[in-house]
């Protein structure tokens, strides 16, 4: 038997088989959806129209729609962009780091969020590329041979990195998400009975067989993909930190923006993913393999990166004290007692003060506490982005150019908007593919199924 401590509670509850898994998790996708899940879709793909819409309206009328100034120059796009990226990170690591680490709970969460990282880097990217105004002369970014007949292009711009660091990290995830797929679309394949269905999951199963060989090259493959995959958690949102941290205005120019960049980006992440399946759970009744420990583990994380940001800002503060630096020192107490106080405070609140309401085993084993939870972190790190970006740039070196940013209807239409299509596309892929990584769960039953976990316990030599 499997050297597993008989203390540990099981990971799949209700005495499953392997046949009932594949039928909890295929079921959905043969059958017709429950309905809730068409209600959620049609909300959400109402707002992802106006989403697509204040796009259009921007790209026909330009710039101007958002409430940027001279001062002000960048603002929510920026802020949106970091948010979404961040949210992004959770699923690599989830996947990639706990894979590494051989934890199972990771098992039943690692599909859903591999697939919202996915479409959040969508999100992410389209915010630099409307940003630019002109679409048209979008590859410019790229470093283009002068021979291509301009010599424009800015080498220099930290914003290139971005497009090299997001490309990468979007094209392994986008494999990563893919290969653990393979052999659970062939699982459907095999179950489905109309033609048309049964070839569109075939093609996608790549003629998959489930032999002994398929498998050794599949674990391979992951764990060389795992491997990659680890170091980009880090540095995609060292990269982000850079565009801010290689600048010289005062509350940006910090050597640690990218530790604690990366650690609120997995914070948000994780919460981002708990909002997510913990209405997935329900809808889809998942009860069984999403349980009360999956949801501990990951608020436990939540502790933890929570704590390295609060860290991180009370180390921000006392660095611009110490350092002397009178522009800097005032860019911070700017920040807390300024025009935007109240965003300072929103993010101090909402970012290090509660997550460590989850210190309480009460408290983080309570579903509905922690989704309300993970929507809070989820709005704290929002304004966190908000405070390093727009409270730094509202107050200039010179009085004269001091003033406010006030967003318009499109800056909160394109953002809500976002947040539309992202639901849009993470509902449709709950419902054509197996949001749990079947065959990955089958392979820790033996260990951590209720049933098998209680014969351990009552005849311990098995």
């Amino acid at each position: 038997m499997q050297h597993e401590a008989a203390i540990r509670e099981p990971l799949i509850l209700g005495h499953k088989t392997y046949h009932d898994i594949t039928h909890d998790i295929v079921s959905p996708i043969e059958n017709k959806a429950p309905r809730a899940w068409y209600v959620l879709l049609a909300i959400a793909a109402l707002i992802a129209g106006y989403g697509v819409f204040c796009i259009m309206y921007l790209l026909s009328k330009g710039i101007g729609t958002w409430g940027l100034n001279k001062t002000v120059d960048w603002a929510w796009d920026i802020t949106n962009f970091v948010w979404w990226v961040g949210i992004g990170h959770a699923g690599t690591l989830i996947s990639a780091v706990l894979l590494l680490f051989r934890q199972k709970w990771r098992m039943a969460v690692n599909r859903s969020a591999e697939a919202m990282t996915i479409f959040a880097v969508i999100m992410a990217a389209t915010f630099p590329l409307i940003h630019m105004g002109r679409l048209w002369l979008g590859y410019w970014v790229f470093p283009l041979p002068n021979q291509f007949g301009s010599l424009w292009v800015n080498f220099n711009s930290p914003l290139l990195w971005d497009v090299f660091a997001i490309s990468t990290y979007f094209s392994v995830s986008l494999v990563f998400w893919y290969i653990g797929l393979i052999p659970d679309f062939a699982t459907i394949r095999d179950r489905l009975t109309k033609p048309s269905w049964k070839k569109a999951y075939s093609i996608l199963s790549f003629g998959w067989t489930g032999n002994a060989k398929a498998w050794t090259r599949f674990e391979e493959v992951s764990l060389v993909l795992a491997g990659c995959a680890t170091p980009l958690v880090f540095s995609v949102h060292s990269v982000v930190s850079m565009d801010f941290a290689t600048s010289i205005i005062p509350g940006w120019h910090t050597t640690i923006f990218p530790p604690y960049f990366v650690s609120g980006a997995v914070f948000s992440g994780f919460a981002m993913v708990l909002t997510l399946l913990l209405v997935m759970r329900k809808v889809m009744k998942l009860e069984s393999y999403i349980t009360i420990k999956h949801v501990e583990y990951m608020n436990i994380v939540i502790i933890v990166t929570g704590s390295i940001v609060g860290v991180a800002y009370i180390t921000e503060l006392f660095i611009s004290w110490y350092g002397g630096v009178e522009y800097e020192s005032y860019a911070f107490i700017n920040r807390a007692t300024g025009p935007y106080w109240w965003s300072y405070w929103a993010m101090m609140t909402c970012n290090v003060v509660s997550p460590q309401v989850f210190w309480f085993k009460k408290l983080r084993t309570n579903l509905v506490f922690t989704f309300f939870m993970s929507i809070v972190v989820n709005i704290g790190m929002w304004f966190e982005r908000f405070v390093i970006i727009v409270t730094s740039l509202h107050r200039d070196y010179l009085p004269s150019s001091w003033s406010m940013f006030h967003p318009t209807w499109v800056d909160a239409g394109i953002f809500i908007g976002t947040i539309g299509i992202f639901f849009t596309l993470f509902l449709l892929f709950a419902r054509y593919f197996p949001v749990l990584a079947l065959n990955e769960l089958k392979s820790i039953l033996k260990s951590s199924g209720e049933s098998y976990k209680n014969e351990q316990t009552h005849h311990p030599h098995h």
